[in-house]
């Protein structure tokens, strides 16, 4: 006969205490009421601590990497992250216990995070942006570990292994450069500053990540600790300077600006995000509190200003043209960048408009950070690879014209080349000119830093050290047997 179920709580009072006098059960009964009471506060704890992970890891990003494009499973691995070493492909950080992080104690998960060693003991490469997650605090720690652990759905996915090419193979070799630039100190908040100015600098500079593509790198590819947040280069991407400078940086954007910025990727006749931004409002900053993104604001409104010699601010170069493309309408052969009219004329003025004021789904593209910045990337790699940002119910789109567009709307590198300078001289910096070699280089990652450049001599190198330490040890052999024996 089947028996109705009992809580703990009346389970211990009816089994446990049986034998005790009737007169003694009502103490024991508000004892076992107290124990499922407070089992029942374990239990809130519990997914208090679980949502809170959750939040931290919205604000960290983690999906945006850890998840495959065009359906992947959330958290199990797979998305490609092209950098100048290679592409490095993001692992499986659902709780599987085959695949995943299923058999990670907490102190396990916290060193991943912190210092990026697995549990098996091999290096990450700093495509995981442990050197800035080394800063979250241990309260935080455990509860990314809770929401890892209990918040997410276990999936036996195996990505993809990440094959650099030598020497970059070598994940040892990460031991020495987190030597050299891992810094684990935990946040520490700044007792000269508010409560909301900590808390953006906690969001910003460990959470957010920010420094991570928004500072430029040195040689090593480490991040250069003397232009914190002054613009870095993001594999074809570019993203700019965030610092208060009012030119250079977001000095002389508004709080509201910033704050709609951050939440929606896009500020009419300012800025548009694309690339990794666009991921990062998708996945992470649309979702985060109104008071949180307030604070981040509140902390870039306080980072240093670095000049960089842009006059005026790349958001308010340009303006409408049409005389161009009136001039140039079914008069072929007028003017030496026809093709760069023809390509605009076919593939982007039904959208952009022909005076390039854009309209209420495609932004102008005049007054517009990618076309008045000091350099092509973000133009060109809009072009290349299109844009695609989900806003609530709102869907930024923009087809790419690159090499894995459709057959009818791939362009050449001359074609973007053409274009580009096209938009840059009749509505942004006409000072930029682009060339087939630069779409190239853009399309390849970007310039490859020293080490990268260095790279195809490590091997030679290591294999003319190798018949040196040879030779000298034979040579050493040989003097010994040569040597006369004394007496």
């Amino acid at each position: 006969m089947l028996t109705p179920p009992v809580s703990p709580g009346t389970f211990i009072g009816s089994v446990l205490f049986a034998p005790i006098s009737a007169s003694l059960r009502p103490v024991f009964l508000c004892l076992s009421a107290l124990v499922a009471t407070t089992g029942a506060s374990f239990a809130d704890d519990a997914s208090d601590l679980v949502a809170r992970g959750r939040y931290l890891a919205t604000a960290a990003d983690c999906a945006a990497c850890h998840t495959a494009p065009h359906g992947g499973t959330p958290f199990a691995g797979g998305y490609g992250i092209d950098t100048p070493l290679g592409k490095i492909f993001s692992t499986n950080i659902t709780p599987s216990k085959e695949d995943g992080i299923g058999n990670y104690s907490e102190e396990d998960f916290a060193r991943a995070v912190r210092e990026g060693v697995a549990k098996d003991g091999s290096h990450l490469y700093p495509a995981m942006p442990y050197t800035a997650y080394a800063k979250i605090t241990d309260d935080d720690m455990k509860a990314l570990y809770a929401y890892f652990m209990n918040g997410v759905k276990p999936d036996d996915h195996k990505p993809q292994k990440t094959e650099l090419p030598f020497p970059f193979s070598i994940r040892t070799s990460m031991a020495v450069w987190n030597l050299l630039f891992l810094d684990k100190t935990r946040f520490q908040p700044n007792s000269a500053k508010s409560a909301e100015w900590n808390r953006g600098a906690y969001l910003a500079d460990a959470l957010e990540h920010c420094s991570t593509c928004h500072t430029p790198r040195n040689a090593f590819m480490a991040e250069d600790a003397s232009q914190p947040l002054a613009g870095g280069s993001v594999g074809s991407w570019y993203a700019p300077n965030i610092t208060s400078d009012k030119v250079a940086g977001i000095g002389g954007w508004s709080d509201d600006e910033l704050i709609r910025y951050l939440k929606t990727g896009n500020v009419a006749g300012k800025a548009q995000a694309a690339g990794p931004m666009a991921e990062a409002v998708e996945n992470s900053l649309q979702h985060l509190s109104d008071d949180d993104l307030k604070a981040i604001v509140t902390y870039l409104r306080d980072v240093p200003a670095i000049a960089s010699g842009d006059k005026p601010s790349r958001a308010e170069l340009g303006k409408p043209s049409s005389v161009v493309e009136a001039s140039l309408r079914g008069l072929p052969g007028q003017m030496a960048d026809e093709n760069g009219y023809h390509v605009f004329s076919g593939s982007c003025a039904a959208c952009h408009q022909v005076e390039g004021q854009g309209n209420d789904h495609y932004p102008s593209l005049f007054h517009n950070t990618a076309t008045g910045e000091d350099r092509p990337d973000n133009l060109v790699s809009t072009i290349l690879y299109g844009l695609h940002r989900t806003v609530g119910d709102h869907v930024a789109f923009m087809p790419a014209f690159g090499p894995d567009a459709s057959f009818t709307d791939r362009l050449s590198d001359k074609d973007i080349a053409d274009v580009s300078n096209y938009v840059l001289a009749n509505y942004g910096n006409p000072a930029v000119k682009v060339t087939p070699a630069d779409v190239v280089r853009i399309r390849d990652g970007g310039e490859k830093p020293l080490i990268v450049k260095l790279a195809p001599l490590a091997a030679p190198a290591a294999i003319a050290i190798t018949v040196i330490v040879l030779a000298l040890i034979i040579w050493l052999l040989s003097r010994r047997r040569s040597r006369p024996a004394l007496g």
